[in-house]
């Protein structure tokens, strides 16, 4: 279990509001300073080692960052820039808050103290959040199981200094431990994280957090008629996969409706019949993102004291290749009676996310929002910047799009039309599980998902396409970017 959950250990912020020290400086290993666009006489004299900054600063290109060392007996180093003209963009924030927290981590510090002189005070809020949200991701150790341990980073403290009052910081901590969460679990080799061992760690947040927790192994989804999902894992090698139910009831539980997370949690996706090639086999470990960011999300509500019950269903298995396994043209039956005509034995996705869906139906939530790496498509369409976002109101469009400029977690809403379905017609069955054709498949995949969705339910369909890039997202260094956790918490409270 120590290494299926990531370290509990975590920097600790302090705050140290009015006039900074010299022995406020000395008392860390680097300083990070942000400075306006255009800092003022002041702003420079509020600013370590100011002279040798400003002289550097003169030099340095544009939007650069300054490096250096103050002349006191520890030898602080020193990270800094000037904000870019205008209002930067959320997403640019964390992106400069992540380039200054690599450079300072570079000189591998014990402590870390951020001084922003003359922003003002909303801009400090934001500058401050970003920089909390850089050091929790770059400072955070990723699963290695090498024979030799690398020296890991081993950043215990940030100091938060020269405001003018403390700020509130709890919710971006949470926000930051839960999307390491979700960039651990991502990350963890297949063999480490296979279905018991995801049983077994979730089962242990549960026990922590206080959740329920209910297992519909394959015995009981049999029973429940879910075939979509049970036709994924029938080529398993064990028959250990299953979808897990976590809930978490407020404290003080009022009449708010419940809301439900679901996750895809494919384990290991080899394409089965219709198999992978080598290159895109190599991160199919990482197609269980969706299930992590839903998993994660449920964490950080419940160390927020979210006022409404939360549903979590992780639709957990692999897709293998095998004697067993299903086949193009196998016709399986949903548990909501809907028939599906398989395809391709790679987009197995949906299938599994058409009986998770149709079973959180059940519980009646005011709110469905699923995560899922679904398909290639969104990725050609938006790279790894951005994730795709689908809902059945058109009204939501605009609230799901603001939730990803406000958390820098960008998104964009595709289309849901009704014409759509001409594609996935079917003379065998109720509807294709997708089409022949690869065009618009993030959209078609997201019409077959709706067929599973109650009416009566607000439903957003996340496709993933910004789980992982290689070169980081934002402040969030290269690999699993845990994408959905911190949009999910701005756009439900922006709800509230």
């Amino acid at each position: 279990m120590s290494q299926l959950l990531p370290p509990a250990k975590f920097p600790r912020l302090s705050q140290s509001p009015g006039r900074v020290s010299k022995a406020d400086l000395a008392s860390v290993d680097h300083v990070i300073v942000v400075l306006p666009h255009k800092p003022t006489a002041g702003d420079w004299k509020a600013a370590p080692g100011s002279a040798q900054l400003r002289a550097a600063a003169r030099r340095a290109e544009a939007g650069a960052v300054v490096h250096g060392r103050l002349d006191n007996k520890r030898g602080t180093g020193l990270s800094a820039r000037r904000l870019p003209a205008g209002e930067p963009s959320r997403f640019e924030l964390l992106s400069i808050a992540g380039e200054l927290v690599a450079a300072a981590l570079a000189d591998q510090p014990r402590s870390l103290a951020l001084l922003l002189p003359g922003l003002k005070e909303e801009h400090a809020q934001g500058m401050a959040e970003a920089l909390l949200l850089a050091a929790h991701a770059h400072a955070f150790n990723m699963p290695e199981f090498k024979a030799k341990q690398a020296g890991h980073k081993k950043l215990g403290r940030i100091r938060l200094l020269g405001l003018p009052h403390r700020l509130d910081l709890k919710g971006t901590e949470i926000a930051a431990r839960a999307q390491n969460l979700a960039r651990w679990l991502t990350a963890l080799p297949p063999n480490r994280l296979d279905a018991p061992a995801y049983r077994t760690l979730a089962t242990a947040l549960a026990r922590q957090y206080g959740w329920k927790t209910r297992w519909l192994g394959e015995s009981q989804l049999r029973k429940a008629d879910a075939g979509a999902f049970l036709a994924v894992c029938q080529g398993n090698a064990s028959r250990d996969a299953g979808i897990l139910h976590l809930r978490y009831q407020p404290a003080k539980p009022g009449k708010l409706p419940p809301l439900a997370l679901v996750g895809k949690g494919i384990l290991f996706d080899t394409g089965g019949n219709n198999l992978k090639p080598h290159k895109s086999m190599l991160g199919m470990h990482e197609d269980m993102a969706g299930s992590a960011v839903a998993l994660a999300t449920l964490q950080a509500l419940t160390e927020s004291d979210y006022p409404r019950q939360v549903d979590c269903w992780l639709a957990i298995t692999e897709n293998r290749i095998s004697a067993a396994a299903y086949k193009p043209r196998d016709v399986v039956t949903a548990s909501n009676g809907v028939t599906i005509e398989v395809i391709h034995t790679d987009a197995e996705g949906r299938l599994v996310l058409a009986d998770t869906l149709a079973l959180a139906g059940r519980e009646q939530p005011s709110l469905i929002i699923d995560y899922a790496t679904l398909t290639g498509a969104c990725v050609y369409s938006l790279t790894e910047r951005y994730s795709g976002v689908f809902a059945n109101r058109d009204d939501l469009h605009e609230s799901l799009v603001s939730a990803g400029r406000r958390s820098g977690e960008r998104v964009w809403p595709f289309p849901l039309d009704k014409d759509y379905d001409d594609a996935l017609k079917s003379t065998a069955a109720d509807v294709l599980q997708c089409s022949t054709e690869g065009s618009g498949d993030h959209i078609l995949a997201a019409r077959f998902l709706k067929r599973f969705v109650p009416d009566s339910s607000d439903w957003v369909h996340m496709d993933l396409s910004a789980a992982s890039r290689k070169q980081g997202l934002a402040q969030v260094p290269g690999g699993a970017t845990g994408f959905g956790v911190r949009w999910t918490l701005e756009f439900l409270q922006a709800g509230e």
